[in-house]
């Protein structure tokens, strides 16, 4: 698989998903963000990268530290830990699941358009996808040492859980009036990224990297090899919303 045509299809991914100049994007300063924020720059898109946290977070410094390469418009919002029990009871009631990943996102995405919002921005473009299509998630290592069959299973089960969620995301979202775009959960660039080898994706059960071909991309688009080869620290644990909504129950 040639890195020039997963650089098109991304490019064709975002720029028919995504009609708005003016956009915000969800960035922790991880690959899959970070990659698309550089993207969407060379796309000539009007970008605002938008992080949140509680106060001395992961995703919050180390976003800041990646952006020190980029110089790109970055806004931060410091999670409030005195609203949060309130928020999270909201949330979980509107969403209706005690799915603790869907009730950990939708609070992050709550917090993501409330920023966007407070900057004038109506769009905001996240990575979502990346993880599912390219065995970003640690159950890929179990799964490959079943075979390809399995991981593609998974792979399935993931894509429909992802797309769920973001729509029940959205839903929240509404209450900002935002709209978050996933243009890597578009159905042509599903189907264009299940055609790539697994093995350019993960290469064994003791690959803790994954996403091989992603990285190579974004080292050659210009993404700081700080991101490019950092380890996945999913949303919910880099932002600490996940420690905090344990507490809270």
């Amino acid at each position: 698989m040639q890195l020039d045509t997963l650089h098109e299809q991304i490019k064709n991914a975002i720029s028919n998903t995504v009609p708005e100049k003016k956009i915000g994007i969800a960035f922790s300063g991880g690959v899959d963000s970070t990659l698309i924020a550089v993207l969407c720059n060379n796309l000539d898109y009007d970008i605002t990268l938008l992080t949140i946290g509680f106060e001395g977070s992961h995703d919050i410094n180390f976003a800041k530290q990646v952006n020190e390469f980029l110089k790109l418009p970055h806004k931060i919002l410091e999670i409030n830990p005195n609203e949060f029990d309130s928020i999270s009871k909201k949330i979980h009631t509107t969403i209706n699941t005690d799915n603790l990943s869907w009730n950990e996102n939708s609070i992050a995405f709550y917090h993501v358009s409330k920023l966007a919002q407070s900057l004038g921005l109506n769009t905001v473009v996240t990575a979502n996808g990346i993880d599912e299509l390219f065995c970003g998630y640690n159950g890929y290592r179990d799964a490959i040492k079943q075979g390809n069959d399995a991981v593609m299973e998974l792979m399935a089960t993931k894509l429909d859980n992802e797309v769920q969620m973001m729509r029940a995301i959205n839903g929240i979202c509404s209450e900002f009036r935002v709209k978050i775009v996933q243009p890597l959960l578009s159905e042509e660039f599903v189907k264009f990224a299940k055609t790539i080898p697994i093995d350019q994706k993960i290469i064994g059960e003791n690959d803790l990297q994954r996403k091989h071909i992603i990285r190579k991309l974004a080292l050659q688009v210009g993404v700081p090899e700080l991101s490019a080869n950092a380890r996945k620290k999913a949303l919910q644990y880099g932002s600490l919303i996940h420690k905090a909504l344990l507490k809270s129950r």
